[in-house]
């Protein structure tokens, strides 16, 4: 299993839309993404300066139905 990437929300958002994820709105500090044909979203929260903790981008990648190798390739 690939070792995630560590970055901010806006680095994982450019790699989720490579994946054929778009950008539907911003809710305060949070990005919320769809994808066309799946009845789930993804809420990524954008702070400067601080990285996407570890657990939150397993359970997105998990909610995006990818592996963990998948989601590197787009990262």
């Amino acid at each position: 299993m690939p070792k995630l990437p560590r970055a901010g929300g806006k680095n994982h958002i450019a790699a989720f839309r490579r994946a054929g994820w778009l950008e539907n709105h911003i809710e305060g500090s949070h990005h919320i993404l769809v994808k066309a044909g799946n009845p789930v979203h993804l809420s990524i929260p954008v702070h400067v300066g601080r990285d996407l903790g570890v657990g939150l981008l397993r359970k997105l990648i998990d909610k995006a139905d990818m592996t963990q190798k998948e989601y590197c390739a787009y990262f």
